[in-house]
């Protein structure tokens, strides 16, 4: 069966903003898998739109929009991204972070993302690369504190097999 294609969401009419930071509210997701043939846990981490694999690894996210719940805009990002789909986990927190283009903190959300399809195709899949790595490779990679302590959570998470 081919998967019909989705354009990525444009504009930033929808987004929510968050009431403590000013910023806008981000919602991500740690998309995972668990390897058959050995029972590894990987996660699957995309390069920077603009600057490639050089300046480290990340995980899907962006705005979460009014229309959407959280859950629903980890899932978007993830597809959008990174070209796959899941099931939500519960959350792994809230972390606020400073914008590394615009002078304001933003208030991000992270889920995990246990995938159950791959897309060959996805909507930003010309400005993005993918890649499955171990966690502690994505964490070693991570330019970003908060993204490695969302990692941190979901590693703790798979130890307690909670997941």
């Amino acid at each position: 069966m081919a998967a019909m294609m989705v354009a990525a969401r444009q504009g930033r009419e929808l987004q929510r903003y968050s009431a403590s930071t000013g910023g806008r509210i981000v919602v991500g997701c740690i998309p995972y898998r668990v390897r058959d043939d050995n029972g590894e846990v990987e996660v699957l981490v995309i390069c920077s739109r603009k600057k490639g694999a050089s300046a480290g690894v990340l995980f899907p996210k962006g705005g979460w929009e009014l229309d959407e719940s959280m859950d629903e805009a980890a899932r978007r990002e993830a597809l959008e991204e990174a070209g796959v789909r899941g099931e939500t986990g519960p959350s792994l927190g809230r972390w606020c972070y400073q914008s590394r283009r615009y002078e304001a903190t933003y208030e991000g959300y992270m889920f995990p993302l246990r995938v159950t399809d791959e897309l060959e195709r996805w909507p930003e899949m010309s400005g993005r690369g993918r890649t499955w790595v171990t966690v502690q490779d994505a964490m070693d990679r991570c330019p970003h504190l908060w993204m490695r302590e969302a990692l941190q959570r979901f590693a703790d998470r798979v130890a307690d097999a909670a997941l």
